[in-house]
């Protein structure tokens, strides 16, 4: 490939760090590469991201991308409406940051020792709704911006602690800030948390083949692809209060002739918060190679919790 490929990205330190990462995996296997910064509504915006729309950070980098104006676009996989756009081939899934939530409290405070009546920000419902079921007494309170602004809060003393994904803290050099990683048993993270996701054009094959072999990481893919398809089957946005994590797992398997072989499979985790606060739980295993079976399975076992119909065989993907 002689040309230099043109990579799309926000604006925001993360997006950039995260981006710098793609950039480097591909000048190390020999592309030539140009990274642009492109403003997506969610950037231009203080609002709520419920109020927004879903797909606010992502809308505008794949609109450069169907039409030309980048050859790549990095995203975080959670900020991805689950609707596919058929303009675009999601090509990559690079290896994922751990997908857990952290605590950055004050006096490096965990979150089970913050006083009653602590303040605690985040901007996710699904964070608030489990943070609410843990019974801990104390507030949530709403939350929008970037990770500094967000940690700031708290140095201010305007909050007591703040709830971000620790994968972003991690690809800024930030750990070192984290009070608590919080445990999935505590808080399961949102559905492709942790992850990217690198697309291109659909019909750019040397592109995509490129991005596949250069970065794509077959667990990583399978997981997230779990995790998507239980927020697709649930009928959910990227703000619905809706957890998942999907881990590949060694098991047994027996074959004809009585004797046992280890295989990998996926584990998957689900929460759901039902309109009066209650968090419904289900988990499942089955093969790597139908994730999204997996997914769409355990959204019926949720929904079925929840004592709504069950879920479409298709859902949305």
């Amino acid at each position: 490939m002689n040309r230099t490929l043109r990579i799309g990205t926000r604006g925001s330190a993360l997006a950039l760090a995260q981006t710098g990462h793609v950039a480097d995996a591909l000048r190390e296997a020999g592309a030539a590469v140009e990274i642009v910064t492109i403003s997506t509504p969610g950037d231009r915006s203080s609002a709520p991201i419920a109020e927004i729309g879903i797909g606010v950070f992502t809308s505008a980098l794949r609109d450069a991308l169907a039409n030309g104006e980048i050859d790549v676009a990095v995203h975080s996989y959670k900020d991805l409406p689950t609707a596919r756009d058929p303009r675009l081939s999601l090509a990559a899934v690079p290896p994922r940051e751990d997908p857990r939530d952290a605590l950055v409290a004050r006096d490096g405070l965990t979150l089970g020792e913050l006083p009653t009546g602590s303040k605690v920000g985040t901007g996710s419902p699904r964070r608030a709704a489990q943070l609410d079921a843990l019974g801990l007494g104390i507030e949530v309170v709403p939350l929008r911006g970037n990770v500094d602004t967000r940690i700031r809060k708290v140095v201010d003393g305007e909050l007591d602690a703040v709830v971000l994904a620790r994968a972003g803290l991690a690809r800024l050099g930030r750990t070192a800030e984290i009070t608590e990683t919080l445990e999935p048993i505590q808080m399961l993270p949102a559905p492709a948390q942790g992850a990217l996701a690198v697309e291109c054009r659909v019909d750019d094959v040397d592109t995509e083949h490129l991005l596949q072999s250069t970065l794509d990481d077959s667990a990583s893919r399978a997981a997230v692809a779990a995790e998507r398809a239980l927020l697709a089957a649930l009928e959910a946005g990227c703000s619905a209060p809706v957890g998942a994590l999907a881990d590949v797992v060694e098991d047994l398997a027996e074959d004809a002739d009585g004797s046992t072989r280890v295989v990998l499979r996926l584990s998957l985790r689900g929460v759901m918060a039902t309109e009066d606060g209650d968090l419904l739980r289900a988990s499942a295993t089955g093969d790597l190679t139908a994730a999204e079976e997996l997914g769409r399975a355990l959204a019926a076992e949720l929904l079925d919790l929840s004592g709504h119909a069950t879920a479409s065989p298709a859902g949305r993907s």
